[in-house]
């Protein structure tokens, strides 16, 4: 009983106020058809509420009829409504889902604050606030961010735009994940999507999910992608807890939907990330024109493969450029007779250049390349 009466308090605090109308009510006081509001209910994501159900609160209705506004404005198409609602529910669900655990995570460590039903709606009523104004603090430092990427270049198609699409994954994640508990599993996860979200911002790209094991990116450039993929690289390698990473990039016209990326770029940059060997980067062949006269960078092109909707997959590993060895003609045609066998000069084993051999540190380090 106790537990009832603070999920009815809490519930009171989080709704902005008591249950009290049905969905048929909502619409009605909001002026929206009724064939409107279930669609809109269900594109944010909520169970459905059958007719009879009072689980609505004025901040529903205000809701609704904010929504409604916006497109009797024209600020938001009606055909578009559905999937503006699903991209914002999709999001925001997610964010409320990891803030609920980090408040139960609170309350279960602080025995004398579970104890207190009363304290956990003060907790709630003080924390509420507090969590609304960081979320619109970075809504909107993003929102200029966006504004004045567009503003730049306003004759660009903001959502269908030539840009490069990288996707890093860790090998050996699955095999990993039966080795481990839940606890270092989150602790791993945690620590690359830090090093992750460091390296892709610190070269002014963009984070578009992180999928399990693997981070999705773009970046406007190919020179600020391929700095993305390999600090990543040289992050995760330097960092004894983390398994080893391979990535693909392709550059190309992808279309921008709601935070999500699509077209033959996307899933290019995913095939090639699935042939690469850890610790290995490899780019289309559009990325390694644009990379070519860059010094700060080597190419060397891969033999074609087949993979899932493409047959003969040209590619290019890539990775820093290093200095010439000195020697005069006989170490320059060394190196170019080296280069022309795909191998590093020097190196007995024949191991090539393009494709470094994995370590053997680390968890999950080792020669498994799977998804």
């Amino acid at each position: 009983m106790a537990d009832e009466a603070l999920q009815r308090r809490l519930e009171r605090i989080l709704l902005g106020g008591e249950r009290k109308y049905t969905r048929l009510r909502v619409a009605e006081k909001a002026g929206v058809p009724e064939h409107r509001s279930r669609r809109l209910w269900r594109a944010l994501g909520f169970a459905t509420a059958s007719d009879e159900q009072v689980v609505f609160t004025d901040a529903d209705v205000e809701a609704m009829r904010i929504t409604d506004g916006l497109v009797r404005a024209r600020l938001i198409d009606e055909s578009m409504e559905g999937a503006v609602a699903r991209a914002v529910g999709l999001h925001l669900s997610r964010l409320a889902e990891w803030q609920v655990h980090l408040l139960w995570e609170l309350i279960n460590d602080n025995p004398e604050l579970a104890a207190d039903e009363s304290r956990i709606g003060e907790l709630v009523d003080k924390l509420l606030p507090e969590l609304e104004r960081v979320q619109n603090f970075v809504w909107r430092r993003h929102l200029a961010a966006y504004a004045g990427r567009a503003l730049a270049a306003p004759d660009e198609n903001l959502e269908a735009r030539t840009e490069v699409v990288g996707f890093v994954d860790m090998v050996g994640y699955t095999r990993m994940t039966r080795r481990i508990d839940e606890s270092e599993l989150g602790t791993i996860l945690e620590r690359f999507e830090t090093v992750a979200t460091d390296a892709i911002a610190e070269h002014h790209g963009r984070v578009v999910k992180m999928i399990g094991d693997e981070v999705l990116f773009v970046a406007d450039s190919p020179v600020d992608a391929a700095e993305i993929a390999l600090t990543l690289t040289e992050r995760t390698g330097a960092d004894v807890d983390l398994p080893s990473v391979r990535a693909g990039m392709a550059s190309g016209r992808i279309l921008n939907r709601f935070g999500d990326v699509y077209g033959s770029v996307v899933n290019l940059a995913s095939r090639l990330t699935s042939v690469a060997r850890p610790d290995t980067i490899l780019v289309d062949r559009e990325m390694a024109a644009a990379l070519a006269d860059e010094p700060a960078y080597e190419l060397r092109n891969r033999r074609p493969v087949s993979v899932r909707g493409y047959h003969r997959l040209r590619s290019a590993a890539l990775r820093r450029a290093r200095e010439r060895p000195q020697g005069g003609v006989f170490a320059s045609g060394q190196q170019l007779a080296a280069e022309m066998l795909g191998i590093n000069s020097g190196d007995a084993s024949g191991t090539r250049a393009s494709e470094p051999g994995p370590r053997r540190r680390g968890r999950g380090r080792g020669r498994d390349a799977e998804a």
